[in-house]
């Protein structure tokens, strides 16, 4: 009678068992690819990230090199060194490092721009980005090497208005991106001061 009892047991455990078997199964697989989804996405994200850093390097380097290589041809003047200044009047290595500051933040905002898809949803965007970036070369040859102070006059104007419509076409697109902006107005208006005082000794 016992032996009887233990094999229906038997019997009933290893009925269970089988009938566990798809479950437990299927749980595995579950996991298992619960496992490849997370190394997916995590190889997914390493490649975000790359990519991301690659293009900020040249969102960066680009303007910083071509605002070095302008400093180093066309950013000497014995004019502007030799004639008396105030002592809060900004000096030429210190224009210089104004200069190379709004590159590297015109920069940063344009990536973030560009990492919102801004300028394909606002081309007037990429075309402010490059305007500004081309009148605050053109300054240094134009006033410095050509001597022309009231041809550079108008150009601080034209890229103070560019900066300011930078700042508006910016900020429709990401909010920090367009307050980056806001402190190359400032050195605008420096470079606007610095241009006077040639204009006007």
């Amino acid at each position: 009678m016992d032996s009887h009892q233990d094999d229906q047991q038997l019997k009933q455990r290893s009925t269970k068992s089988q009938q566990n078997e798809p479950l437990l199964q299927e749980q595995y697989n579950k996991s298992d690819q619960d496992t490849k989804m997370d190394k997916n996405t995590k190889s997914i994200r390493k490649q975000k990230a790359k990519q991301g850093l690659k293009s900020l390097t040249i969102a960066l380097s680009i303007p910083l090199l071509l605002t070095l290589l302008d400093i180093f041809l066309f950013g000497s003047s014995y004019q502007y060194a030799s004639m008396k200044k105030p002592f809060w009047f900004p000096r030429l290595w210190a224009l210089h490092l104004a200069c190379l500051g709004s590159s590297f933040l015109m920069g940063l905002s344009a990536w973030l721009v560009w990492a919102e898809g801004g300028f394909h949803r606002q081309p007037m965007a990429m075309l402010l980005y490059l305007g500004q970036l081309g009148l605050s070369l053109a300054w240094d040859p134009v006033v410095f090497k050509a001597g022309a102070t009231r041809v550079g006059l108008v150009l601080c104007m034209a890229l103070f208005g560019v900066l300011i419509a930078c700042v508006k076409a910016f900020k429709n697109v990401n909010p920090i991106a367009g307050n980056l902006v806001k402190p190359c107005l400032g050195w605008a208006a420096l470079l606007s001061l610095a241009n006077l005082k040639l204009v006007y000794p």
